[in-house]
Formats: C-alpha cells, sequence, structure tokens
C-alpha cells in the first residue's frame, strides 16, 4: 500500500499532488483554446494556427498529441498509484513534465525553430510519462500493465514519426504519426474502457445489475483494432479489407454494448457520458463501413471516434476521477454535470450526424459543433479547476 504520513498537512496549492491535476486543467483549458483557434480559422477565415505546419495538420496533431494526450497522462500517473501502491511523479517532477507538455504547445509558434523545439519538448514530455508510469510498475513487476506500457512506447514511436515527416525527413511520416497516434488512443480508450464502465456501471446504477463480459470478445476485439489499426494507417488502399473489420468490430463492440446496458444509467451523467462515448465509438465503425461501400465521408467516421467517442469518454472520465480524488463523492456530483456533458453530446451530434443529414450548411455544423465543444469545456473548467486546485476536501494527501 502506498506510505503516506498523516501528520503531513496538505499544502493549500496542490494543482502538483498529484497527476490528474495539472493534466486535466491543461486538457481542459487547451481543449477550449485549440478549438477556438481552429474556429477562428476554419468558419471565420482568420487563420489562427501558427504557421510551422498546415492548419489541419496542426488541429489534428493537437487533438490527439496535445489534447488527448493530457488526459492519458493525468489519468495513467493517477491510476498507476492505485494498480501498484507506489508513489508516482508529484512536486517538482510532475511540474516539469507538465511544463513539457505546455512547452510543446507553444513552441509551435515560435518562428522559425518551432517545429524542432515542439518536437524535442513533445518526444521529451513522452519519455517522462513513460517513466512515470513504468516506474511503479516495475517495481512491484505488475506485469498486467505491459500492455499500457507498449501503447506509450508505441505513441513516443508515432509522434517521433509524425516529427519526421513534418521537418521533411519521412514522407508519409505526418499521416502515418498522426492516426497512428490516433488509433493509439482508440486502443487505450477500449482497453480502459473495459477495466472501469462495467465496474462503474455495477457500482453505480440504483437497481441490481451485474454487466456481462465475454472472454471471447476481449480477446478478438482487442487483436482486431490492433490489426484494422494496422491496415488504416499503412495499406489504406486496402478498402475491402478495411471494411470488413470495420464491420466486424462494430457487431462486436455494438454487442458489449447491449451487455453492458441497463435502464439506470440514463439517470446517472457519469455513466450515460461512458456510455455514450463507447457508443459513438461503435458508430465510427459503422460509419467506416459506409464509407467503404456507401457516400459517406471518411472524415465522418473519423470524427465520431475522435469528437463523439474520445471527446466524450476523456469529459466524462476527468469529471469521474477529480471528484473520487479530491474527496468527494461519485455517486452524488454536481448537478452541473449533466448540462456541459449534455452540451458535448450535442456537439458531437452537429459534427457527425447533421452533416449527414443536410451537407449544404456543412461549415455551420461544424461551427455549431466547436462553439458546443467550448461551452462545454468551459463549464467543466469553471467547476473543476477550484477543485484542481486545491487540496482534497477530506484532509488527506493526493
Amino acid at each position: 500500500m502506498l506510505q503516506i504520513d498523516p501528520r503531513t498537512p496538505p499544502p493549500s496549492f496542490a494543482l502538483f499532488q498529484l497527476g490528474f491535476r495539472p493534466f486535466f486543467s491543461g486538457a481542459a483549458l487547451f481543449g477550449i483554446t485549440a478549438v477556438g483557434l481552429w474556429m477562428a480559422t476554419y468558419v471565420f477565415g482568420r487563420d489562427a494556427t501558427p504557421a510551422s505546419l498546415p492548419p489541419v495538420v496542426w488541429h489534428g496533431h493537437e487533438m490527439v498529441f496535445g489534447y488527448t494526450m493530457a488526459v492519458v497522462a493525468g489519468f495513467l500517473l493517477t491510476a498507476v498509484s492505485n494498480w501498484t501502491g507506489q508513489p508516482s511523479l508529484k512536486g517538482p517532477s510532475l511540474a516539469v513534465t507538465f511544463a513539457l507538455w505546455l512547452g510543446a504547445r507553444a513552441a509551435f509558434y515560435v518562428p522559425g525553430k518551432g517545429l524542432w523545439l515542439a518536437a524535442a519538448a513533445d518526444l521529451a514530455f513522452l519519455c517522462v510519462l513513460f517513466y512515470g508510469v513504468a516506474r511503479p510498475v516495475l517495481r512491484v513487476r505488475q506485469w498486467k500493465q505491459v500492455g499500457i506500457l507498449a501503447k506509450l512506447v508505441l505513441m513516443l514511436a508515432a509522434s517521433a514519426t509524425f516529427y519526421a515527416g513534418a521537418l521533411g525527413y519521412l514522407a508519409d511520416g505526418i499521416q502515418w504519426g498522426l492516426y497512428g497516434g490516433l488509433y493509439l488512443i482508440l486502443a487505450l480508450v477500449f482497453m480502459m474502457a473495459r477495466r472501469v464502465v462495467p465496474f462503474f456501471i455495477e457500482r453505480g446504477v440504483d437497481e441490481d445489475f451485474v454487466p456481462r463480459n465475454r472472454r471471447w470478445l476481449d480477446i478478438a476485439s482487442l487483436f482486431g483494432v490492433l490489426v484494422w489499426a494496422v491496415f488504416e494507417v499503412f495499406l489504406p488502399g486496402q478498402t475491402m479489407v478495411i471494411g470488413l473489420l470495420s464491420l466486424a468490430l462494430f457487431c462486436m463492440h455494438a454487442l458489449r454494448l447491449v451487455d453492458w446496458h441497463t435502464p439506470g444509467i440514463w439517470r446517472k451523467p457519469l455513466l450515460w457520458s461512458l456510455f455514450l462515448g463507447y457508443g459513438a465509438l461503435v458508430a465510427g465503425f459503422g460509419l467506416r463501413v459506409l464509407s467503404v461501400w456507401g457516400e459517406v465521408s471518411p472524415f465522418i467516421a473519423l470524427h465520431a471516434f475522435a469528437y463523439g467517442g474520445i471527446g466524450m469518454v476523456t469529459l466524462g472520465m476527468m469529471s469521474r476521477v477529480a471528484l473520487g480524488h479530491t474527496g468527494r463523492n461519485v455517486f452524488s456530483p454536481p448537478p452541473a454535470i449533466r448540462w456541459f456533458l449534455a452540451l458535448l453530446a450535442a456537439g458531437a451530434l452537429s459534427r457527425v450526424l447533421l452533416p449527414l443529414l443536410d451537407g449544404a450548411h456543412y461549415t455551420l455544423w461544424i461551427g455549431l459543433s466547436q462553439a458546443l465543444w467550448i461551452l462545454a469545456f468551459a463549464h467543466f473548467a469553471i467547476i473543476y479547476l477550484p477543485m484542481l486546485a486545491r487540496p482534497r476536501i477530506d484532509g488527506r494527501p493526493g
């Protein structure tokens, strides 16, 4: 067990006491900023993105390696202590890790050498993050976490590949790195969702319910996503195979949703947000099938994964984790939580569904989805930033 001296009073400023605090704060504020800059560029035609990258490439990179990796870092640096009973990064070491992440976001705007600076900071951040997660895991030889460590190594490789392409050293580096990073995030989300979502549902609903988990589905879906991602990144011309794999994954993950569903979910915003996020990931596979054998743009499927799936799951997880780790009751969250989660769900519909129904107003629906994203994260920030900066309300460290 993690040994903490109860006689040591927690500091009044607790931002760097545990990984979720700075990284969830940074993810929320950067999520607002990055989408705001993209909105100014895409909707209003005023290029607010850095000159070091094409606007659409910067947008994709920063939502994957900026926003989402901040959430991943905050979650893993917090969860690894619970998993292993060992301390993770805190205090100055955590502050340096956060500074590397933040520095990479700012470096893109440095004239001349911005890409080099961003690459150095981003790669250093991922190396330190790997160290922060791997050290406690290896100390207690908790080998069941090797899959997570492997994904962090692959994220480092994807980031290096992206920068090799952006700096002109690898012809397909931008595409490989960006899509590889996105699909690694998807694989990580599926892995973590399998661990926590059925547990949260069983503990969180008012009725007696035990979600069903099928061993064959766990194995088949895990390897199916990895094979699908390899084809998507390196063999995008194999559309028949991609379509069949997408169909198989759609069916498998839809079955998992059926196995996890109970009506009590819809009375609990911290549950229905995760369930809807997982449903958006399932819809992403279905839309990918339609992009192969229909007339749906593959970018619609991409944003079902990214905005609907990753966006909803990460905001729902940040909302729950921050409550629990600041000493608050996760079964009685602030009422306002349902509103910002509903705003983000509406934004996902605007980004994915409305362009399908009314393509003539495509830019309008994109702009609406961006505005709803900003409103949702601004609402989250107003409620949660004070929690994240202050000590736990129960007086415990962390």
